[in-house]
């Protein structure tokens, strides 16, 4: 592997953002539901151009209140509106921009519902379907967010995270867990070698699991997230692996 990308979800009121999009390749642009608003979104499509950063959407349930990490019972149709809204409304400010809107990663509960239903999976990938099928969908490397996708024929890239844990069976571990955040910067600085070089993670419970590494996510509210971003620049450029978009 030469290359491969680094992507953070960003827009959503950390205030690093300016320091994180000089890290990153790709940004994920919260687009109102669970943080930001317009003004957030322009000025985050604006650093992200300047940057020369890939732009996406990142849709969540209609969920400000819990920072869209509380799971929603929607219907289909529903969660379908809902991703489409966002969607479409990060593709109206890029077009603004001049900018192409190039991926879709979904947020926190949305994205882990997506990860193991079928169902959710499928009524993201048919709204994303629908506003444009060059649109790549980001998703949990080796989850149904990533074959349902392909099943209606979308781009996707395979993501894998460097501060948090996995389960046994190549899920995240829940957030509820005190276990699921890394915190330790050399911990998921090897994290990520790991699953760049090997395709493996290793589980809480010391297995050893084999996944895609696509797309590397370092989430922006993080508390170390700059500092975790600068790290993987560091060790990826070390080992003459370059930090660039999906193309």
């Amino acid at each position: 592997m030469t290359a491969i990308d680094l992507n953070c979800d960003m827009g959503e009121g950390c205030g690093n953002d300016a320091e994180l999009m000089m890290l990153i390749s790709s940004a994920n642009i919260a687009c109102g539901f669970h943080a930001g608003d317009e003004e957030t979104m322009r000025a985050t499509v604006k650093l992200a151009a300047d940057n020369g950063v890939a732009v996406g959407a990142h849709p969540s349930y209609p969920d400000r209140q819990n920072f869209g990490r509380n799971e929603m019972e929607l219907p289909l149709s529903e969660i379908k509106a809902v991703v489409t809204e966002q969607v479409l409304k990060l593709q109206s400010i890029c077009d603004e921009f001049g900018v192409p809107l190039t991926h879709v990663k979904p947020h926190g509960a949305l994205y882990n519902r997506s990860a193991r239903d079928t169902s959710v999976a499928s009524a993201i990938a048919e709204a994303v379907h629908e506003i444009n099928p060059e649109i790549i969908l980001f998703g949990l490397a080796g989850s149904y967010s990533i074959t349902e996708a392909e099943r209606l024929g979308l781009r996707t890239t395979s993501e894998v995270f460097a501060d948090r844990t996995y389960q046994p069976d190549g899920s995240l571990t829940p957030r509820s867990q005190s276990n699921a955040l890394i915190a330790d910067e050399r911990t998921a600085v090897a994290q990520v070698l790991q699953m760049v070089l090997n395709g493996t993670v290793t589980a809480v419970n010391g297995t050893a699991v084999p996944v895609r590494a696509d797309t590397i996510c370092i989430h922006g509210d993080g508390e170390h997230a700059v500092e975790f971003a600068r790290a993987m620049n560091d060790a990826l450029r070390s080992r003459d692996i370059s930090i660039k978009p999906i193309e």
